[in-house]
């Protein structure tokens, strides 16, 4: 079958949308899952002002102890941060899916991809259709990279012989 670059065009331009739609579905995912480190750091700050208002702290504290309420805010903290980085990262995988509809930044995608590698299944399969359809020539373009063209041939000198000793 003959290459035909108009047909060709039309299923990069499909696989491309086909791609940014599951970066909005991962974006939004993952945003939901980040609601679980929000949760996990109430729960902390909620442990926190618990032991804080026993008399277990006040006896620790007598005793020249650290007080229990510390661990409390240790896992409020781990939420928080948790939190960040899955909306951080969501809104990565969001601006990912639209630089793939607007064919720029090639190199951020490929990065979010293999970023996303890491969240298995659904991740992995996104990545790694994301490396097959930006590594192809055609999308390349699309996206303004212009693969590099091999070296010009050398002329063909003729080589003389080595000196015989």
């Amino acid at each position: 079958m003959p290459y035909d670059p108009v047909q060709q065009s039309f299923v990069d331009d499909e696989h491309l949308r086909l791609l940014a739609i599951g970066y909005y579905v991962s974006a939004a995912i993952t945003a939901c899952f980040s609601f679980i480190g929000l949760f996990y750091a109430m729960m902390g700050a909620a442990v926190g002002l618990a032991i804080s208002k026993s008399a277990s702290a006040e006896g620790a504290a007598q005793l020249n102890q650290p007080s229990p309420q510390f661990l409390g805010w240790i896992f409020g903290a781990i939420g928080i941060v948790l939190f960040v980085f899955m909306i951080a990262m969501a809104a990565m995988k969001f601006y990912a899916a639209r630089c793939l509809k607007q064919h720029k930044s090639r190199t951020f995608c490929m990065i979010i991809a293999a970023i996303s590698c890491l969240e298995v299944p659904y991740g992995t399969l996104l990545g790694v259709f994301t490396f097959m359809v930006l590594e192809r020539p055609t999308v390349a373009r699309l996206f303004g990279v212009q693969k590099l063209a091999p070296p010009p041939p050398q002329p063909n000198f003729p080589v003389a012989p080595p000196p015989r000793t």
